[in-house]
């Protein structure tokens, strides 16, 4: 376990530092890395740590997904609060990187609404669904794990950041929007970063059960996953 989770800490520490770490540097450049260049390199951080990490710890980098596997029926009940509390370690040690590196004025990449809360609210929700059908549809048991996995899972980040980023940040991940708003304070609309995901990753938990056809993956059995991972460890 203290090896699944450290890749976890890892695999979101690399994660936020360099999404984030993009936003930041785009605004310090007046935009030479543009909000497209911003939404490819969430894309392509989140398929290197799948590709990296997916075969140690399944590479969730996220705690609505790491919900999102339990609700589903794909993951132990008892991997939970160890991964989500090594998720948000490496957040919050990325963000505090960022702050170091550019200073404690900028925004270190927080996810703010541009406009009402509730628009956000339902962009992050369903954004998040999307991203936890595919994550399950492309996943094996609580793993996602592979190029086909990473290149699937970063695309969705990386389109749903394309047209919902300038909107309502397209986060879909509590640890990566909580970062940044402890570090600069800002905690007033973290809680549609924390709420929303959640209630899309259950959602798109729902969506795969009633049109992912479970029963035809046969990669749906997380006990077999847990115990050749326990064999092999």
């Amino acid at each position: 376990m203290i090896r699944r989770c450290a890749a976890e800490m890892f695999g979101t520490f690399v994660m936020v530092f360099a999404g984030t770490g993009a936003i930041v540097i785009n605004d310090l450049t007046g935009g030479q890395i543009t909000h497209v260049g911003v939404s490819l390199t969430f894309g392509l951080v989140v398929m290197s740590m799948i590709c990296a990490f997916g075969d140690i710890s399944g590479a969730h980098l996220n705690p609505a997904v790491t919900l999102g596997f339990w609700l589903a029926g794909r993951s132990s009940r008892r991997i939970i609060v160890p991964y989500i509390a090594s998720q948000c370690i490496g957040a919050l040690a990325a963000s505090g990187v960022i702050r170091v590196l550019f200073g404690s004025a900028t925004s270190l990449g927080a996810t703010i609404p541009a406009g009402p809360a509730m628009q956000s609210f339902v962009l992050e929700l369903i954004c998040a669904a999307v991203l936890m059908f595919v994550i399950l549809r492309v996943s094996s048991g609580s793993r996602e794990s592979g190029s086909i996995a990473g290149i699937a899972v970063g695309a969705v980040i990386a389109f749903e950041a394309l047209f919902a980023g300038p909107v309502s940040g397209a986060s879909m991940n509590p640890a990566r929007s909580l970062a940044p708003a402890l570090m600069t304070g800002n905690l007033a609309p973290v809680w549609i970063y924390l709420i929303a995901p959640v209630l899309g990753a259950a959602s798109g938990v729902a969506i795969f059960r009633w049109i992912g056809n479970r029963d035809s993956n046969p990669f749906h059995s997380y006990q077999a996953m847990e115990n050749q991972y326990a064999e092999a460890n």
